[in-house]
């Protein structure tokens, strides 16, 4: 479809951020047709196109489907061009540190004045409250929410493996941006929205605070809690192999018995319910352990899908790239990566009318549209050049846009 027919065709954001928790916002917003010029520090950029290790994929997972301008905000006519840019916005994104957008000139109340109808979101760590100036990370939340404790064996508290809270937060923010222009919709105003990395960690853990409230127990971490479905485990398989199972019903109880042969499992009605095995795993798993590591994964996947139980080998990241339903269902998008190797990263994990939302703009070089957004904003073609000359602006030689302006 065109770019024109998508949700959020006509909305204009400006986004100031960097990482992983602002730039999602803007991915979401971008995903679903909205227009996002990404301003950047001129001339080296967002700093994280060069974060190493672990960040390495930042960049390139959170900003296609957005136009780059870079800018030098420390200079008056680079504010002047960020200013022009926001007064012609819907939205705002940034994720900086509380004061530095206001240092700038650049905070809410500046904006309003200028664009009343602004949709002004910030992504932070904490929303107002005691923490609001603290600096965090995924991480700290993670330790100071539970979740890390959650996550790790007893006293070995480990985050979770990808940037859950920095991802949530981002979707959140968009959640906070697309109820404001509903709402601008009927008043006509604008608002200030933001979210927070600790408050949506807190409401990863509501469940397990809604446990401890329930029960009026300590909450265990994972690897010591008492399962809530009596098979709900990873097994050694033949080979050296694993796979998961899950047995969370009673009915599944009696398919996967008669499966598997254990019939006297099956005619026990002390396990007939699913609490009742819950406390009878010491019984129950050694004997399931013992058949599933005389069988060839694959032989056990199999007759496990027969029966229609939940599995999964234990797939690692890079086993995503070839998925057969991502690649079939439209679950992956095609993006360039900085040595200009063409692959594929995840699309938004949803659909609307059977419709998935797929690349309108490549992940952007270095102020690789600077000169057309320059041109919506009224500057000329020598105008442009000066600023360049200056280094107000960056200019991508490679883009079509520039070589135009030349």
């Amino acid at each position: 479809m065109s770019k024109n027919e998508l949700p959020l065709a006509g909305v204009r954001v400006a986004e100031f951020s960097h990482m992983v928790m602002g730039p999602t916002c803007g991915l979401v917003l971008g995903d679903l047709g909205a227009d996002v010029v990404k301003v950047e520090p001129n001339p080296a950029g967002d700093h994280t196109r060069r974060v190493p290790g672990s960040g390495a994929g930042f960049f390139v997972m959170f900003n296609r489907n957005k136009r780059s301008l870079a800018l030098n905000l420390k200079s008056s006519e680079g504010l002047e061009i960020a200013r022009r840019l926001v007064r012609r916005s819907d939205v705002l994104i940034e994720n900086f540190r509380p004061g530095a957008m206001d240092k700038l000139g650049l905070g809410y109340e500046a904006m309003k004045a200028d664009n009343p109808g602004l949709i002004y979101t910030s992504a932070k760590g904490f929303l107002p409250g005691p923490y609001e100036h603290r600096t965090a990370l995924d991480e700290v939340v993670q330790m100071m929410t539970g979740l890390a404790f959650m996550t790790g064996p007893r006293g070995r508290p480990l985050r979770v493996g990808a940037s859950v809270n920095d991802i949530m937060g981002g979707m959140f923010a968009a959640i906070a941006v697309l109820a404001a222009l509903k709402e601008r919709d009927r008043t006509g105003k604008g608002q200030y929205v933001s979210s927070g990395l600790f408050e949506n960690c807190a409401l990863l853990m509501g469940q397990n605070m809604a446990q401890y409230l329930v029960t009026g127990k300590p909450v265990p971490p994972m690897p010591d809690r008492l399962a809530a479905w009596s098979v709900y485990d990873v097994f050694d398989c033949a080979g050296g192999d694993q796979l998961f199972v899950g047995v969370v019903t009673d009915t599944q109880w009696r398919v996967f018995c008669e499966a598997f042969g254990f019939a006297d499992f099956a005619a026990d009605e002390s396990l007939a319910t699913n609490t009742q095995r819950c406390h009878a795993r010491d019984r129950i798993m050694p004997r399931l352990r013992e058949l599933f590591a005389s069988m060839p994964r694959d032989v056990l996947a199999e007759k496990i899908a027969a029966i229609g139980l939940p599995y999964s080998p234990i797939a690692k990241p890079e086993d995503l790239i070839e998925d057969a339903h991502l690649k079939a269902s439209g679950g992956l998008l095609p993006i360039t990566l900085p040595d200009g190797r063409q692959v594929e990263l995840p699309a938004l994990p949803l659909s609307m009318g059977g419709r998935r939302f797929g690349i309108h703009h490549d992940v952007p070089r270095v102020g690789e549209h600077a000169s057309e957004v320059l041109d919506e904003l009224g500057y000329d073609a020598d105008a442009i050049r000066d600023l360049e000359a200056r280094g107000i602006i960056g200019l991508d030689p490679g883009s079509p846009a520039t070589r135009a302006a030349e």
